[in-house]
C-alpha cells in the first residue's frame, strides 16, 4: 500500500519542535515514498498556564514558559518559514510539499489568525484546540486532569471544538479530535469513546456539515468507531498527520492508519496528494 500523505508536520519553525528540520523530514517523507508532505506549522496566541500541569518535565516548555509557568507563543516568521519551503520544493521537485499552518483555538483569535493568513499563501489550514478555559486562564489537558473528572474534561473539550467549528472559518481541516486522549489520566477508568459518543457525534455533525475534512492523527491511534461515526454523520473527506516534531515521527502509523480508515469505506483521491474521500 502506498502510504498516504503526511498532511500534518512540524518543523523548526514551530516554536515547540526544537528537534525539528523541514529539509530532514522531507527527506525522511521521500525515503518513505510519500505523495506529499504538508508543514502545518503553529500559529498560537492563547497563553496557557503550565505549573501544575504535568508537563513541566519537558524542558523546552519549561525554557520558555515565565517565572510564573505562563506559555507565551512568540509570533510567527511567516516570511521565513515560506521561504524555507521553497528551498525544500528546489531540492524534492519530486514531491509535493505544501505550506501550512496549525491554528490553535482560531475561534478565539480570528483576527490575529487573519492576518497571518493574509501574509503568504497557505496550501493547507488545520484548526485545533489545545487549550481549555481554566478559572480566569487557560489549561492544556493534563492541568485540567487534576482537578476535573477526566469525563468532565472529555465533554468540555469536544463542547468547545463544536463551537470552533461553528465559529471560525479560518480552517478546512480539523486536527486531533481525540486530543486530550494522549494524556488520559492513569487513575481513571480506561477511555472508552462510547462513553462519549453523542458528543463526539455533534461535533462530527457540525464538522460534516461545514464540508471540512476530518484528520485522523497517528500521534496515538484513533479509535475506529470514531471514524465510522464521522461517516455516519455524513463525513465526506479524511486527512492522515503524524503530528511529527521531528524528522523520525513523519508518517508514524500510517501503514494502519490508512487500513482502518480504508475499512470504513474512504478512499484515496484522484492524486496521490489528495485528501481521502468517500464515494457518494
Amino acid at each position: 500500500m502506498t502510504l498516504p500523505p503526511d498532511s500534518h508536520v512540524h518543523s523548526e519553525w514551530s516554536w515547540d519542535a526544537p528537534l525539528g528540520s523541514m529539509e530532514r523530514s522531507c527527506a525522511r517523507a521521500y525515503d518513505l515514498g510519500l505523495p506529499a508532505i504538508a508543514f502545518t506549522e503553529h500559529l498560537d496566541h492563547t497563553v496557557w498556564t503550565l505549573v501544575g500541569d504535568g508537563l513541566e518535565s519537558d524542558e523546552h516548555l519549561a525554557a520558555v514558559a515565565t517565572p510564573d509557568g505562563r506559555v507565551i507563543p512568540p509570533a510567527f516568521d511567516v516570511s521565513g518559514y515560506l521561504e524555507a519551503v521553497e528551498r525544500c520544493r528546489e531540492r524534492f521537485p519530486s514531491m509535493r510539499i505544501l505550506s501550512g499552518l496549525e491554528i490553535g483555538e482560531p475561534h478565539w483569535h480570528a483576527a490575529a489568525a487573519a492576518d497571518v493568513l493574509g501574509r503568504g499563501r497557505f496550501d493547507r489550514v488545520l484548526g485545533s484546540l489545545h487549550c481549555l478555559p481554566d478559572g480566569n486562564e487557560f489549561a492544556e489537558p493534563p492541568g485540567l486532569y487534576r482537578h476535573r473528572e477526566a469525563a468532565e474534561v472529555i465533554r468540555q473539550y469536544l463542547a468547545e471544538v463544536a463551537t470552533l467549528v461553528t465559529e471560525s472559518d479560518a480552517f478546512s481541516v480539523l486536527a486531533h479530535i481525540d486530543y486530550p486522549v494522549r494524556y488520559w489520566p492513569a487513575h481513571a477508568r480506561p477511555f472508552d469513546p462510547y462513553a462519549f459518543e453523542d458528543d463526539f457525534r455533534h461535533a462530527l455533525r457540525l464538522l460534516a456539515g461545514s464540508g471540512r475534512a476530518l484528520e485522523v492523527n497517528t500521534r496515538i491511534p484513533l479509535h475506529p468507531e470514531i471514524v465510522r461515526w464521522w461517516r455516519e454523520e455524513d463525513g465526506s473527506a479524511i486527512t492522515f498527520g503524524s503530528d511529527a516534531h521531528e524528522p523520525a515521527a513523519v508518517a508514524g502509523g500510517f501503514a494502519e492508519a490508512a487500513a482502518m480508515v480504508e475499512a470504513h469505506g474512504f478512499r484515496p483521491g484522484r492524486h496521490p496528494y489528495d485528501v481521502w474521500t468517500r464515494p457518494a
